[in-house]
């Protein structure tokens, strides 16, 4: 079975959302999913440790070329997340794209074209889209 396109699935998602059909209640429901992504990445760390966080400040050394600079700057995680971290992190992100896909479907906004124009404007900025 391949993956459904996103026009697909936001579609899909239009057809299953009925309780949440408000601006605000898929607002609150996205921002909430959102932070459901961050506490299950925070209890990978503190509850299972199959990642830890080491975060200091990052060096940028001046005179290095961008390209190096990705090499040198740290993500500030070492280790790899367990199946079931993993599993449960990819829950929550689901849960997200289903309320970023549903607050697309509120406001008439084509996801499909959304991630089309973001990844045009990554081409065209490269290394100078800091965003």
């Amino acid at each position: 079975m391949s993956a459904p396109s996103l026009q697909e699935f936001q579609d899909q998602v239009s057809e299953l959302l009925l309780r949440h059909r408000s601006l605000l209640d898929v607002l609150s429901k996205n921002g909430q999913s959102s932070a459901s992504v961050n506490r299950a990445v925070t209890k990978a760390i503190t509850d299972c440790g199959c990642i830890e966080l080491h975060a200091t400040k990052q060096i940028y050394e001046p005179g290095i070329n961008l390209e190096a600079a990705k090499d040198v700057m740290g993500s500030h995680v070492h280790g790899q997340l367990c199946e079931n971290c993993k599993e449960i992190v990819s829950t929550e992100l689901g849960r997200n794209l289903f309320y970023m896909s549903a607050l697309c479907n509120v406001l008439d906004i084509n996801l499909d074209n959304v991630i089309h124009q973001e990844s045009k404007k990554c081409s065209t900025l490269g290394l100078f889209n800091m965003s």
